[in-house]
């Protein structure tokens, strides 16, 4: 049953993509999204996994009409990993996402002053979540989220592109 849903979830995102994309070219200039990357006393980072695309990712997504970056971070996390921002979190970088779009960017924030009430509900959005070491990422974590933590934690070079 897992393989059919993981199947059926690679054969649908390809189009999902494309009609997010048509969508973003007509309603929107440019598209602007937040991740965090949530690291509790432990060293760990905070993932999750979105039923529509592959993966393991930082909790974010995208910025809405009259929100700023820092609003819409916390909406996310809230929504998607039951995270509470306790003080302002460091801005890590803008990235070009051009996987997504020609128009789309991402900033990445490092949350270190949080709390979590109790674990998130899976939901139709968001099936899976857990606090991983560095060392023990899961191996469907995505390349842009594994550098970005490398970024972070060893010093890696910034890139500028997501």
């Amino acid at each position: 049953m897992n393989s059919l849903l993981s199947g059926a979830r690679q054969a649908f995102e390809p189009v999902l993509r494309r009609v997010l994309h048509l969508y973003w070219r007509f309603a929107r200039g440019m598209t602007l999204g937040v991740r965090g990357m949530a690291i509790d006393t432990e060293g760990r980072i905070l993932l999750i996994q979105h039923s529509y695309v592959g993966g393991w990712h930082l909790p974010g997504g995208g910025v809405e009409v009259g929100e700023t970056m820092l609003e819409s971070l916390g909406r996310e996390m809230h929504e998607e990993a039951n995270v509470t921002l306790i003080r302002p979190p460091a801005l890590h970088g803008i990235f070009f996402n051009n996987s997504v779009s020609r128009r789309d960017h991402v900033a990445v924030y490092v949350i270190r002053d949080f709390r979590q009430d109790g674990a998130p509900v899976p939901d139709r959005e968001i099936i899976a979540h857990g606090f991983f070491s560095p060392g023990a990422l899961p191996p469907e974590t995505t390349r842009a989220t594994r550098e970005r933590i490398d970024e972070v934690l060893n010093g890696r070079p910034k890139a500028d592109v997501w």
